[in-house]
Parts: C-alpha cells; sequence; structure tokens
C-alpha cells in the first residue's frame, strides 16, 4: 500500500482528499497535518510515500515543506493540491520535483487520474532494476511513437499492461493464478483478471480451468512466449 500524508489547512478540504483518497485502490492514510511544521514532526516518525501538499499554509508555505523534504533528501513523492496558479508556484514545484499539480476546484476524475499515474508509474520501477529508453518514454516520461496499429479494450492502460507483462515474464510458476499475479503487482483481482482476459483472448496466454479444494472454479494460465509479439502492436 501506498501510505499517503494530506497537509493541508483547511480541515473541510483535508476531508474531502481523504474521502476522495478513500476510493482509489493501493492508498491508505497515512495521517493528516494542518501547517508545514506538523507535518514535518510527523515524517519524523511516520512512514510517508507520498504527500498531498497544498501551498497555502498558515506561517509556512507547502512549497517551503516541499524545499524541506528535498533538502533532507527523503525519499518522499509529492502531489501539489492547492489553489495556486501563479506560474512561479508551478515552475517552482515543478524545479522541487512534485509529481502532479493539480489546480482547485478540480473534479474527482482529475483527482483520481493524478492518484493512479502516480500508482501506476510506481508499480513500473518497482518491478525493475534496469529501463530502456522506449520503456521510460512510454511508462514515465509519456513520449511514445506514435506507431499503435491497435486499441485496448476499454478500461485497460498500456502502462499497466507493461507491468503486468513483465510480472508475467519473470513468473516462477507455470501454470499461474490471477491471484499469483495480483499478489506480485498489487494491483486489485478483478483489474488483472481482465488484462489476463484481454492476452488470453490475443493468444499471448492459455488458460485452463479447474477446481480448487472447496470446489471453487480457479483460472490458471500458461504464457506462450512465441506469440510474445502478438501483444506489440497494442503498446
Amino acid at each position: 500500500m501506498i501510505r499517503v500524508l494530506i497537509v493541508e489547512d483547511d480541515p473541510m478540504v483535508a476531508e474531502f482528499n481523504k474521502r476522495y483518497l478513500e476510493e482509489i485502490e493501493g492508498f491508505e492514510l497515512a495521517g493528516v497535518a494542518y501547517s508545514v511544521d506538523e507535518a514535518l514532526g510527523k515524517l519524523q516518525d511516520t512512514v510517508v510515500d507520498l504527500i498531498l501538499l497544498d501551498v497555502f499554509m498558515p506561517e509556512r508555505t507547502g512549497l517551503e515543506l516541499l524545499d524541506e523534504i528535498r533538502k533532507q533528501h527523503k525519499k518522499i513523492d509529492v502531489i501539489l493540491i492547492t489553489a495556486a496558479s501563479e506560474v512561479d508556484k508551478v515552475q517552482t514545484a515543478l524545479r522541487y520535483g512534485a509529481v502532479d499539480y493539480l489546480i482547485k476546484p478540480f473534479e474527482f476524475d482529475r483527482f483520481n487520474r493524478a492518484l493512479v499515474s502516480y500508482r501506476e508509474k510506481r508499480a513500473f520501477f518497482d518491478m525493475q532494476t534496469n529501463v530502456k529508453q522506449e520503456d521510460l518514454d512510454q511508462n514515465i516520461l509519456n513520449r511514445t511513437q506514435k506507431t499503435v496499429t491497435e486499441s485496448l479494450p476499454k478500461g485497460l492502460t498500456k502502462s499497466t499492461l507493461k507491468i503486468l507483462l513483465a510480472a508475467i515474464e519473470n513468473m516462477d510458476k507455470d501454470p499461474f493464478s490471477t491471484d499469483d499475479v495480483a499478489e506480485d503487482v498489487g494491483i486489485s483481482r478483478v483489474s488483472v483478471r481482465k488484462y489476463l482476459r484481454f492476452l488470453t483472448d490475443i493468444h499471448v496466454l492459455e488458460e485452463k480451468m479447474t477446481y480448487g479444494t472447496v470446489g471453487r472454479p480457479v483460472y490458471l494460465y500458461h504464457f506462450n512466449e512465441k506469440n510474445r509479439s502478438l501483444v506489440k502492436n497494442y503498446l
């Protein structure tokens, strides 16, 4: 789970952000801080992976907190959620390494895209020791060549598909189950099942059904390495 600290001086806005966060799988609330000093205190004894940060805070600004985090070399990512729309503040946040910048007011869809994108990029890095330029361009830098000749089914994304493919290719089980993949990549079983069904449909995977110890049907998959190229046009 990705542990999130919300840093927001307005209790009502903080509560909205908390509720939004609860709607997105893979994240859990590590705490809420209503000032920069309170946030710095929590970071001393709380494990935090991601901060949702406002710029306008009492006494010290969110940008000062971001600067302090970088000076302390903390391995924490930051998404700005703020009414600050001035170009200099946006540029400062990006220079300090903010991974996204949401300007209030915003819709849940934009919040969701920011968090899901962050989750997918984090999962991508967790699966790699070295990266190829093509993978970096497609998954992190959003620089892709327009060579896609096929569209993925609705609801599937190229970045998540690549993460799952990497996990499948490195799977030490054959055959493997949906649960095996979901546990490995940290994505929900329901989501993983959709991607496995797609890969089965294009014959990259072979699927067979068996029955578990309590009689529940279990789908097992075998990776057809020789058909790996069939997924290329979707990436």
